[in-house]
């Protein structure tokens, strides 16, 4: 039973912790000014999920740029387009939910946040400009957020992949 409750995530200096929660602070803040400005919602929950894994793991196939743009983007769609053809039901949405995971592996896009999308499509039946504002846009945010946030930071963000 002692395994369950064991952590696996090595020990994290609490300056940075700190400065992973600022970033997400920064980030979610630069989204809900957008929406004021742009008059277009650019928040959504499982942004807040995305900031973790941005800000606090940064160096995670997970976080990466395409990850977080191609997941959110891929899950959206899918919930979008089987909210059309399935009724608003717990089970349709799980066979949403379960599609935008076995797709976003198949494209090599996981971004775990992005798995409550399809959740957020049939909690809100939003329409496909949910996909431009705020998927899209939003996700597109958090990226550049989080990549001037690590430059300043010295946290190499987007990996870089090294030549074989």
């Amino acid at each position: 039973m002692r395994h369950f409750f064991s952590r696996h995530q090595p020990p994290v200096h609490i300056a940075r912790g700190l400065m992973a929660g600022t970033g997400g602070l920064v980030a979610i803040a630069t989204l809900g000014a957008l929406t004021n400005l742009a008059g277009h919602p650019m928040l959504m929950a499982p942004f807040g999920a995305s900031c973790v894994l941005i800000f606090s793991v940064a160096a995670s196939p997970l976080s990466q740029p395409a990850n977080v743009v191609g997941g959110h983007f891929i899950a959206t769609l899918v919930g979008l387009l089987l909210r059309m053809v399935f009724p608003n039901e717990w089970w349709a949405a799980a066979i949403a939910v379960g599609a935008a995971i076995a797709l976003m592996a198949a494209l090599r896009v996981t971004h775990p946040p992005a798995g409550a999308d399809p959740l957020v499509v049939f909690a809100t039946d939003p329409g496909f400009e949910f996909l431009l504002f705020p998927v899209l846009t939003g996700s597109l945010v958090l990226v550049a957020v989080g990549a001037l946030f690590h430059r300043f930071a010295k946290v190499e963000y987007p990996l870089v992949r090294k030549p074989a």
